[in-house]
């Protein structure tokens, strides 16, 4: 990941040229790194600068003691291993190569994925979400990009020393991040807090099953933040009528569209610093999910 270098000045910088492949960058440690091959470019310093300080505040190797206590067998947050400014102009982050994204996996095989996966997914999302919220983060840009959540550059610190941001409309650039999935908040300008980050997943979850939101056929952002108030009533509307259709064809009838639902549901009433019952989401998509046969320590079937 690379971006442009911090400048001290506010005016306008000129685009730089994307660097060449086989360009070898040192971190701050010294090491040297290899650009194999070039993905994207063009990230915006300051998000990139953001992404390092969630990485190395929220998403350190104590993560793991965080993993011991709540008695599970990892966590899906990326390990950054190097990070550094090159030539004065490109400041660079180092991860592990974590393979094919969800939504890459998706295109390749245009299938939509079962509602074992989904739920399988929602569970292990909600666990990375539990430990980044608890120290004070949103991640503000869960889509199919970003599973495991990795794809910091929209964080944002919510609580500050365990002080809740205020609510403001406008406070923030509207509509950053993946306009389909991002939440209501987002849509306003407004911080994101723990409800924006569940939001956004339950309209992952409803995306990654059935292929489409109520909204996706408005394609400029501008038109999605006009439908943003009713938004959360157009998705369980949606998904009100999306059951109805299941029952029409009784042979696609299973407990997921219920769990969906109901997540969706108690998402959507939360208030803006309200803490989320993450045992009760998670309790709920978890019934559903040995209602179906599966299991959360199951290997996911994509």
């Amino acid at each position: 990941m690379i971006g442009k270098g911090k400048s001290k000045k506010t005016k306008a910088i000129p685009a730089l040229e994307p660097l060449l492949e086989g360009t070898d960058v040192t971190d701050t440690n010294g090491k040297k790194w290899k650009l194999v091959r070039l993905l994207s470019h063009g990230a915006k310093d300051g998000k990139i600068f953001n992404e390092q300080n969630f990485l190395q505040r929220a998403a350190k190797p104590a993560s793991s003691k965080w993993v011991k206590q709540h008695k599970m067998d990892f966590i899906g947050l990326p390990q950054c291993i190097g990070f550094g400014l090159h030539a004065n102009s490109y400041r660079f982050l180092v991860f592990p190569n974590m393979g094919h994204s969800l939504q890459s996996l998706m295109n390749n095989q245009n299938t939509l994925l079962s509602e074992v996966t989904v739920l399988q997914l929602a569970c292990r999302l909600l666990d990375i979400l539990v430990y980044i919220h608890s120290n004070e983060y949103i991640h503000a840009d869960i889509n199919a990009e970003n599973v495991y959540l990795v794809g910091y550059n929209h964080a944002f610190r919510y609580c500050p020393g365990g002080h809740h941001v205020e609510y403001r409309e406008g406070s923030r650039t509207p509509n950053e991040g993946a306009v389909e999935s991002i939440s209501l908040d987002c849509h306003s300008g407004a911080a994101p807090s723990r409800r924006s980050d569940l939001q956004s997943l339950g309209y992952c979850m409803l995306y990654w099953h059935t292929g489409t939101l109520p909204w996706t056929t408005l394609s400029q952002p501008e038109h999605i933040c006009l439908v943003g108030q009713i938004l959360g009533s157009v998705c369980l509307i949606y998904f009100d009528m999306y059951c109805v259709t299941m029952y029409v064809y009784p042979s696609f009838v299973s407990a997921g569209e219920g769990a969906f639902q109901s997540f969706l549901s108690a998402v959507m009433a939360l208030e803006y610093n309200e803490q989320p019952d993450y045992n009760a989401l998670k309790s709920g998509l978890s019934a559903a999910l040995n209602q179906l046969g599966g299991s959360v320590e199951e290997t996911l079937c994509v």
